[in-house]
């Protein structure tokens, strides 16, 4: 059953894959004939581009939900910052956000539950935006991938393309994904997140469920600090991939990742209450 809100008239056409671009977004769809159990926004991290998550874009709309994919909240030649559009600034990547939401709108509204997808720098930005003004957007989720550490945290060697791709992923698919794309900017994860950023990501506070990603192979996350975090948020979980890297949605893992990301959607959808229970097992 959906649950519309926000109305507005605005909607993108499909292209012939399922996915469909316009300005600052890439869209993917349902299967025709199904009904659409949600929408997500992806926000990309440092150096990443739409075309990163079109895999990850993919497999949730396949399992009927709406994805949204946005431009990262970092940009090539702008000094690091919350946001592309203001340097230093929430307001315009939040503002960015509330129309990539709004366009989503068809019929009574945008179909919820609405869930945010961050990665990396744009993890931090994602969780910024809501320990600022979480009314802003509403959402009825979060996920939190690869969340880059505090500074003085280990941040790995990324001073040639093949370190920077080992410290991403190990999955060669993804791998290639990232080197055939010219959009891709190298050596990027060796750019800092601004302090602010961080801080406000580590130190906010939010009530909305929130599912924290993390590859325990990552050498750009703190485990602690992460940890701590889960342990503050009112409705958090904390997931660790066995083996994954920085990249966690798009590591070797990511049918497991996925899954797991699905399956929080289904709870938030459900009101937290996990449909599927383990009673008794072997493994």
């Amino acid at each position: 059953m959906t649950q519309p809100t926000v109305p507005v008239s605005v909607s993108v056409p499909a292209g012939e894959d399922g996915g469909a671009e316009d300005s600052g977004h890439t869209d993917h769809y349902a299967p025709e004939g199904l009904l659409t159990r949600g929408t997500v926004i992806v926000v990309p991290g440092r150096g990443e581009t739409r075309a990163t998550y079109a895999r990850f874009g993919k497999r949730l709309a396949a399992d009927a939900y709406r994805v949204r994919v946005v431009d990262p909240p970092l940009s090539g030649g702008d000094a690091p910052a919350a946001s592309p559009d203001a340097p230093g600034s929430q307001d315009a990547f939040g503002a960015r956000l509330v129309r990539a939401v709004e366009a989503t709108a068809v019929g009574d509204g945008v179909v919820r539950p609405l869930v945010l997808v961050g990665a990396d720098a744009g993890a931090a930005a994602v969780a910024a935006l809501l320990a600022r003004e979480p009314a802003a957007l509403e959402p009825d989720g979060v996920v939190l991938a690869g969340l880059p550490g505090l500074p003085g945290s280990a941040t790995g060697s990324v001073d040639a393309w093949d370190e920077e791709l080992d410290v991403r992923t190990s999955c060669p698919t993804h791998r290639g994904v990232l080197s055939d794309d010219a959009g891709v900017r190298r050596g990027s994860l060796a750019e800092p997140v601004p302090d602010a950023l961080l801080d406000a990501a580590y130190e906010g506070e939010f009530a909305v469920p929130t599912l924290l990603l993390a590859g325990d192979a990552d050498p750009l996350a703190d485990h602690e600090a992460l940890a701590r975090v889960a342990k503050s948020l009112p409705r958090a979980r904390l997931a660790l991939v066995r083996g994954a890297h920085h990249d966690v949605l798009n590591d070797v893992q990511h049918r497991s990742v996925a899954a797991e990301v699905v399956t929080f959607l289904e709870t938030v959808r459900g009101g937290l209450v996990p449909l599927v229970v383990v009673e008794s097992s072997a493994w």
